[in-house]
């Protein structure tokens, strides 16, 4: 399971999902047993196939360790360092995954000429040395002063990097994907500006509503494997001109608003990437 501490708002959900992709795992005929990521880090877990939802970074290092040593993760240690913002940035950018204008800063930096340089006035500023712990991990600054009064608060909590990253004004859409499944949840939680892709349209079915979908999903994919994440989840922000980007992508989320499906999905995959761990 994952470590209280890295489920920020969400301890209950992310413990659901994983114990309903357990019940699914035993259905289909698995000997489950569920460890706390602090029983793996004492060295509890002992089994040649491992499922987790872990962020600590001493649980993934240990995690990378027993999958050199031959053992099946999921996800992948090595897709998990991925997912952690400095390292996911340098990955995406490199990749030509669409993604905000962002660059990679030490908190004690000065960053104001640069942000006006840029001209980027709105931005997050996002923690950058490993998985969010706190909502602040996470913060929107509405200009260049703001920003460098942000980066030296991370700067006193002891955050060494963070990531600065334009804003992007559109549409903003939560999706949830499982590699290797037809399964794939997205929905706009809200419209921006009475962007074009609210609810009602959603609901409609229209073809250009169903071709969004096949975008995004397809952009996903592609940043999945580019990550080595197999279930994964994020937002993304559409335009109004209908382009796609990237603004945060996790590993293993809680899956709430449709964990039936997903646990099923979830569970399916770990069956097929078992079985081709066994050949």
């Amino acid at each position: 399971m994952r470590a209280g501490v890295y489920s920020p708002n969400h301890i209950g959900n992310d413990a659901t999902i994983l114990n309903m992709v357990a019940e699914q795992l035993r259905k289909r005929g698995c000997e489950v047993k569920i460890y706390s990521e602090e029983q793996f880090l004492a060295g509890k877990v002992e089994e040649s196939i491992i499922v987790n939802m872990c962020r600590d970074p001493k649980s993934i290092a240990l995690l990378q360790k027993m999958e050199d040593d031959g053992r099946l993760v999921l996800n992948s240690g090595y897709g998990i360092e991925n997912c952690v913002r400095e390292r996911m940035t340098r990955i995406l950018l490199g990749n030509n995954i669409p993604y905000p204008e962002s660059f990679v800063v030490n908190t004690d930096e000065v960053v104001k000429n640069r942000l006006q340089k840029a001209d980027i006035a709105q931005c997050w500023i996002k923690r950058g040395d490993q998985h969010a712990m706190h909502k602040e991990d996470v913060t929107y600054v509405r200009h260049a002063e703001e920003a460098q009064e942000m980066l030296q608060e991370y700067f006193l909590r002891g955050i060494p990097r963070a990531v600065i990253s334009k804003h992007l004004t559109g549409d903003l859409v939560k999706f949830y994907g499982v590699k290797g499944q037809p399964f794939f949840y997205w929905f706009c939680p809200f419209v921006a500006n009475g962007g074009k892709y609210g609810y009602e349209l959603l609901n409609t079915g229209s073809e250009a509503i169903k071709a969004m979908g096949q975008k995004i999903k397809a952009l996903c994919t592609k940043t999945a494997e580019e990550l080595n994440v197999k279930i994964y989840g994020g937002d993304c922000i559409i335009s109004s001109d209908g382009e796609v980007k990237l603004i945060s992508f996790n590993d293993w989320p809680s899956y709430a608003p449709c964990r039936a499906e997903a646990a099923s999905s979830i569970a399916k995959s770990i069956m097929a990437e078992i079985k081709e761990y066994r050949k």
